[in-house]
């Protein structure tokens, strides 16, 4: 499975996920399990993934609910999975933020992804196997961009230079009023390590619920 990622990741610098949208959901205002497709470039889908939690954490704990997200090839062949444990999303309790594991094949550590406190920016810490610091993910002051994409810059751990970034694509004022479908972009070095490009997935998921959940997506 490893060798699939490797395979996919290897010469990729940038990742397309979109988020498609059920019936149930657009119509009734439903929280549904959310299912994504993952392109490369070209638009060509090469992942998909699907959300695996309940009804429950779905409508009543939305932008903050525990989950399990499997990622699988176009043959169906788990190859990353995504656990979110139930955890605050407030910047007053320092103590128990964010914190998203990401495993790539299944069973197997890739690295994690850690919400660091901070009073008015969005922060994240990108480690990897071995909980060791590697990428610092650093977001705008305020996530509700007017008509324009958001973008998450992904900087070296000193926080001083941009290496890639993370953009919740604006789609439009009736595509996010009345579907709230997400769409989102990442780019990295192409020579990034391939387990870390597999956990900055999981921090683009952990970035659109904690962000664009319940909001107009960027409007």
């Amino acid at each position: 499975t490893l060798t699939i990622l490797f395979i996919f990741f290897k010469q990729l610098d940038r990742i397309i996920i979109h988020q498609q949208v059920e019936l149930l959901e657009a119509i009734l205002g439903t929280e549904t399990s959310s299912k994504y497709e993952i392109k490369n470039h070209l638009g060509q889908r090469v992942y998909f993934a699907v959300e695996e939690n309940d009804c429950f954490d779905r409508n009543l704990c939305s932008p903050i609910r525990s989950f399990t997200i499997r990622i699988a090839d176009n043959m169906g062949r788990e190859v990353i999975t995504v656990n979110r444990p139930l955890r605050c999303n407030s910047c007053w309790f320092p103590c128990f933020l964010q914190e998203l594991e990401v495993q790539s094949p299944p069973g197997t550590i890739a690295g994690y992804v850690v919400q660091n406190w901070d009073p008015f920016l969005p922060k994240f810490t990108i480690q990897n196997e071995s909980k060791e610091d590697v990428l610092k993910i650093i977001g705008p002051y305020a996530t509700c961009g007017c008509f324009e994409d958001v973008d998450f810059e992904v900087k070296a751990l000193n926080e001083m230079s941009t290496i890639g970034k993370i953009s919740k694509y604006w789609s439009g004022f009736v595509n996010n009023v009345f579907t709230n479908t997400a769409n989102f972009g990442i780019q990295v070095p192409v020579d990034l390590d391939v387990r870390i490009k597999a956990v900055m997935i999981g921090a683009c998921f952990l970035i659109d619920l904690m962000f664009f959940e319940n909001s107009l997506d960027g409007l």
